[in-house]
């Protein structure tokens, strides 16, 4: 008799709709995953110079697409015209380097060295920049739209900010957030 009362009708029915309901809601965020999922790319079919010297080298107008530089020397390196979109740059130390026109939209520049460094017209779109220092950069026409820059270098990068970005149609300034 005891076994009955603590399974009754009512109490079986409110946990069959509450387990329906959590199933149908897993269900359909499994769904939404795995329509929402984007490819992931090989790295293998990706450039890889980490820890390489890369100084004054040429990479004008190259697909760089996902390409990683970490921990690399690329002191008056050529980016001009390049597509670095989603590249990895960590570590870097890219003095006096030539990004001009150059496309990192979502590239990682974390803990780079960018000290006069030609970046006019470069697409920095949702890129992450933390810990990376612009000093005396020129950035006339940049796009830094949605990418992560510490307070202190969009200060000083707010200075010096002009231009629109002829790709984007973006100002630097109003990339920047400056005031």
């Amino acid at each position: 008799m005891l076994l009955f009362k603590l399974f009754d009708f009512k109490t079986i029915k409110t946990f069959l709709k509450r387990l329906l309901g959590l199933i149908l809601v897993l269900g359909l965020a499994g769904l939404w995953v795995l329509l929402s999922a984007t490819p992931a790319y090989a790295q293998e079919s990706r450039i890889n110079y980490t820890n390489t010297n890369l100084n004054n080298r040429d990479f004008s107008n190259l697909d760089l697409v996902g390409s990683v530089f970490v921990s690399a020397e690329m002191r008056g390196t050529n980016f001009q015209g390049s597509d670095l979109t989603n590249a990895i740059l960590t570590m870097g130390v890219l003095l006096g380097a030539n990004l001009e026109g150059a496309n990192l939209t979502g590239a990682l520049v974390d803990r780079v060295t960018l000290d006069n460094a030609k970046m006019t017209n470069a697409i920095f779109t949702e890129a992450t920049m933390t810990r990376t220092r612009f000093y005396d950069a020129e950035i006339t026409g940049a796009d830094f739209t949605d990418a992560i820059i510490d307070r202190y270098q969009v200060s000083l990068l707010c200075d010096r900010a002009s231009g629109v970005n002829p790709v984007t149609g973006v100002s630097t300034r109003e990339s920047l957030g400056c005031r």
